[in-house]
């Protein structure tokens, strides 16, 4: 393609070391879309003729007719996707094949590929994301009523629903699906037209292929549009924080299916067995899951790490972002689509759950609040109660236990009511506030869940003729 300015053909080395062919060949379909509205506007502006427009165009699809079919020949010394489909279509149809390129670079056409890449792939994300949270849903539907430990510092803290756990992921989810939403948002402007850095004196009409190809509007600078790559980063960072919750979720599959928690157990077809000793059933999933999340951590870096020094417009450095960006799309997706059907092969193992939580200093906290509801300030009540689970550590004695004298020497403002403060149903039901894990609350929160995903997944309606 430079052959005009060069005498010596390209090193060997330097093609292997600068090809992107064997990653970017992907990007095929959004190069022939980007390509079929690229000839409809040179047609549109009288630069080539209808009958060339139509020879391009079914020559592209023949093109990837043959990608699809895997016949399609990719050569490494035409470096990248373009330049291989560009050369196979000059070749199918001839003088047509080689207008194409007229006012555009590879420079706007890569950042109108990756654009439309990326779109596709947010779309797709935000999908298994709603899966994701659908499976969670349908989770804690099964398990209405079983109440377990909630925990800081790995501490038994408090008493939650089980589904009120899950939902603490669905919402983490929710804020993913808005993150990748808003990215795709923000690159939804069409960068084609921008030539290599400059624009062209060969003026097409970039608002009409913008509305071709599906975009809000174009670009309003030559410069950042060709080297502009923020939503490649915007996304990564959307994609490593999306790992960040599944390796969260993860560490606690993990810790429920312990021998020493034995909150749960996953199905035989998500586990995976020992080498060595018979007995052992791992849950791989969970810890690929947090382990790739460092992939994921990675790529975003990578990404910042190409962009950091860059001076206007396109650098060759570029080329550098593609492969992390894949491979974020790539990991998170199979991770988050593996994870929705590992959830729904969980089963709850209900007696142990009900002997961790029938641990009765979860309802200390229970207490002070019964003697501030009595006018007692706050902390004083923090200070009665702490005083009282010492009390108790030190008499191996359960807090019901604890005969009323004893609780009326701490506090005369005790009264005989306290005990039905310690009960597991009382402490569900009168977390009531918007939030809290309530029966009630989780119940209505599962509710507009299920109503939320189920509206999502319906197509859209039709427009009216």
């Amino acid at each position: 393609m430079w052959k005009g300015r060069f005498q010596q053909e390209t090193s060997g080395l330097v093609q292997r070391y600068g090809e992107s062919i064997s990653f970017d060949w992907r990007l095929y379909k959004y190069d022939i879309m980007g390509s079929q509205a690229q000839a409809e506007a040179l047609a549109w502006a009288g630069i080539i003729t209808e009958a060339e427009r139509q020879a391009i165009a079914g020559g592209l699809e023949e093109i990837e007719g043959e990608i699809e079919a895997g016949t399609f020949r990719w050569q490494v010394a035409l470096e990248d996707v373009h330049m291989n489909i560009e050369k196979a279509l000059t070749e199918k149809i001839g003088a047509p094949g080689a207008k194409l390129h007229t006012g555009r670079s590879r420079n706007d056409q890569v950042a109108l590929d990756l654009r439309m890449y990326c779109r596709a792939e947010g779309a797709e994300v935000i999908r298994l994301m709603r899966g994701l949270q659908g499976a969670l849903v349908e989770l804690a539907g099964r398990w209405p009523g079983v109440v377990m430990p909630g925990y800081t510092h790995l501490q038994r803290g408090q008493p939650v629903l089980f589904g009120h756990h899950l939902l603490a992921y669905v919402e983490m989810l929710e804020r993913d699906v808005g993150r990748v939403r808003d990215a795709v948002g923000r690159l939804n402007v069409m960068p084609l037209g921008s030539g290599a850095l400059a624009g062209s004196t060969i003026v097409l009409d970039r608002e009409r292929v913008a509305e071709r190809l599906g975009f809000a509007g174009v670009t309003h600078n030559s410069m950042d549009a060709v080297s502009d790559r923020d939503f490649a980063v915007e996304l990564g960072a959307a994609l490593a924080l999306c790992g960040t919750h599944l390796s969260r979720l993860s560490e606690d599959v993990i810790l429920w299916v312990t021998a020493e928690f034995g909150f749960a157990t996953l199905s035989d077809a998500h586990t995976t067995g020992s080498s060595l000793m018979p007995q052992k059933k791992n849950p791989d999933v969970a810890e690929l899951t947090r382990g790739k999340t460092g992939r994921l951590y990675g790529n975003l870096m990578s990404l910042l790490t190409v962009l950091k020094g860059l001076p206007l417009t396109y650098n060759r450095d570029l080329q550098e972002d593609k492969e992390p960006l894949f491979d974020s799309f790539d990991t998170l997706k199979l991770a988050l689509e593996v994870y929705a059907e590992m959830m729904l092969g969980l089963r709850v193992n209900q007696q142990a759950v009900a002997a961790a939580v029938a641990d009765p200093f979860l309802l200390a906290t229970d207490l002070a609040d019964y003697l501030v509801l009595r006018g007692l300030p706050f902390r004083e009540a923090h200070e009665v109660i702490g005083k009282l689970t010492a009390l108790a550590l030190a008499e191996g004695v359960a807090f019901p236990d604890i005969p009323l004298e004893v609780y009326r020497g701490l506090c005369p403002l005790f009264g005989e009511d306290v005990y039905a403060v310690l009960t597991l149903e009382q402490a569900m039901a009168a977390r009531r506030a918007t939030g809290a894990p309530s029966p009630n609350n989780v119940a209505r929160e599962l509710a507009s869940w299920e109503r939320r995903l189920a509206a999502e997944a319906k197509p859209p309606k039709a427009a009216a003729p």
